[in-house]
């Protein structure tokens, strides 16, 4: 079964990108014919945690809910023309290649335009780095377009749904071939 979890990047609970990721994992998973359950790692509530020098039990169980996704739909909002650090941080926890066989989707939530390569440029070098596979598009979601999110997400969908569907039958070729021996 295939495991969706969603990472809301940004310092303020409830807030606008933790609805856009939300809802653009629900909208992946759909569109994938996923039918289980759906995580959410709200770092909002972790911040002190992921800056205190010693491990905390709700960051390891954050950790290894991330690393032990199928598809894993990171969002935040754009500070700085790039993702905050407070998602910096987290990810900074992560050993090299801990995405590994991870379908990474970047969403980035942003107000100018001009923000828009932020998505492509720093968020997925970032989750390449970290071993994910990056199949399609990250979604640069203009805070104008949030009243049309649905249709927003409908086209998004449409468009990298055969993709991440394509690297989840990798991964699980991957698997299949790695346990046919065993």
């Amino acid at each position: 079964m295939t495991s969706v979890v969603t990472l809301v990047g940004n310092p303020r609970g409830g807030s606008r990108t933790r609805i856009a990721a939300v809802a653009a994992a629900e909208a992946i998973g759909e569109r994938i014919g996923h039918d289980g359950s759906h995580e959410v790692v709200d770092l909002s509530a972790l911040g002190s945690q992921l800056l205190a020098p010693g491990p905390s039990a709700g960051v390891e169980v954050a950790l290894e809910l991330v690393t032990g996704a199928d598809v894993l739909v990171v969002a935040s909002p754009t500070y700085k023309g790039t993702y905050t650090g407070l998602l910096k941080a987290f990810f900074d926890r992560l050993p090299p290649a801990a995405l590994t066989g991870v379908a990474a989707l970047p969403v980035l939530v942003m107000g100018d335009p001009r923000h828009a390569l932020a998505v492509e440029v720093h968020l997925r070098p970032l989750l390449v780095e970290l071993g994910a596979h990056v199949p399609t598009p990250g979604l640069a979601l203009l805070e104008p377009e949030l009243p049309d999110l649905g249709e927003v997400l409908a086209r998004w969908t449409a468009r990298v749904a055969p993709q991440v569907t394509a690297a989840l039958g990798e991964r699980t070729g991957i698997r299949l071939r790695e346990g046919a021996g065993t």
